[in-house]
């Protein structure tokens, strides 16, 4: 199971939200590259970059931020907040980033993923964001009639290979993951596309019971605010969910590139 560090970035700087309320914000890094580097000398193999100011705005605010980052790790970067054109998709591949992730556009605009998938494959990732059993987009401020099952089962269809899950409400929490929910993801995604959970994981404890949904097609999760606050040390979370005598990147190849292959898989 791949552990993959989130860096939030809100006006240059690294934060974390608590349920993705931009009036609950926690400043962790004044240097977004230096923390990159960091969780990558810890060991990760894959980074989570959100661009939480695009988000909102739905134009991208950070592209020079995540192009730094990008440059300045060996390892894939998958980036998303506020990407809603081709042209900010290119811009964003261009730029070094490995995997670009859709939410608000791929909820909304089931002809721009038709395109944005037969242009880029699987380099196209989709965030599901849900906040009380609907999807939730333009940064998690509006709440769309669409329940995540429906949404999951047309980008299915459409020929999605990476979704993230997300519940909102436990997103920055640090109470733990909602696993019923992410079961019944699991079912919809299995054998199509590869699935990473998101939100409350806190503990190894946590990481445990994520790991139980390896056999129903988990691949990967992504942390943040536990490990910003030290309340789970990555290394050790590392060591646990990789398989003995494998490398953390051994688990999971979410984007299917060469440079994935290289890194994370």
């Amino acid at each position: 199971m791949l552990i993959i560090p989130a860096i939030d970035l809100k006006k240059g700087k690294v934060v974390r939200l608590v349920r993705g309320d931009f009036s609950e914000e926690l400043v962790y890094a004044q240097d977004p590259v230096a923390m990159a580097r960091r969780w990558v000398e810890a060991g990760a193999r894959r980074l989570h970059v959100i661009d939480l100011d695009g988000a909102l705005t739905g134009t991208p605010q950070h592209l020079e931020v995540v192009a730094q980052i990008a440059k300045g790790v060996s390892v894939p970067i998958q980036t998303g907040g506020g990407i809603r054109t081709l042209a900010a998709v290119k811009q964003y591949l261009s730029a070094g980033v490995d995997q670009v992730i859709l939410g608000t556009k791929a909820c909304l605009d089931e002809s721009f993923m038709t395109r944005a998938l037969k242009a880029h494959g699987d380099r196209i990732a989709v965030a599901v964001d849900v906040k009380g059993g609907r999807v939730a987009i333009e940064g998690w401020v509006r709440n769309e009639w669409m329940k995540p099952e429906a949404l999951i089962r047309r980008l299915i269809n459409q020929g999605v290979k990476t979704v993230i899950y997300t519940d909102a409400a436990r997103d920055g929490t640090m109470t733990g993951p909602s696993i019923d929910p992410l079961k019944e993801v699991l079912k919809l995604t299995r054998g199509a596309a590869a699935c990473f959970a998101s939100g409350g994981v806190s503990s190894l404890e946590d990481l445990t019971k994520l790991m139980e949904l390896e056999p129903l097609g988990l691949s990967g999760v992504v942390i943040g605010r536990a490990l910003y606050e030290g309340k789970l040390d990555l290394r050790k979370a590392l060591e646990l969910c990789s398989p003995k005598g494998s490398s953390p990147a051994s688990t999971s190849n979410p984007a299917g590139s060469s440079r994935a292959s290289a890194s994370s898989a």
